[in-house]
């Protein structure tokens, strides 16, 4: 599995309209036959400040991801909107995706 982390720093003035402004780069990701997730979190100490977490099936998949033509919209798109260039952890690590935590369960 391709993991990949994104820290975007937003110019204040986008920040209450990120997630509207990329909702058609995330759809389209997510509609993608290798993608397993794609989610957008906002950071609890810097509201300019959103992380994208993805995973993608294998490094196929990731390949397609990057050379879509709704990955090269979506940058383009968001260029315009952040404060400073994007920080990114890329890992491929061994696992098709989320599993239950073992740490942790549900108390009756």
């Amino acid at each position: 599995m391709i993991f990949i982390a994104v820290k975007f720093t937003v110019r204040p003035e986008h920040t209450d309209s990120w997630l509207e402004k990329t909702a058609t780069f995330t759809a389209a990701t997510r509609a993608e036959e290798g993608n397993l997730f794609f989610d957008w979190s906002r950071s609890v100490e810097d509201p300019n400040q959103f992380v994208l977490i993805e995973g993608f099936r294998d490094g196929d998949a990731g390949a397609a991801h990057v050379g879509s033509d709704h990955f090269k919209a979506g940058l383009d798109a968001m260029a315009p909107l952040i404060a400073s260039t994007p920080e990114i952890i890329n890992a491929d690590i061994p696992n098709e995706g989320w599993g239950a935590m073992g740490e942790l369960a549900p108390q009756a």
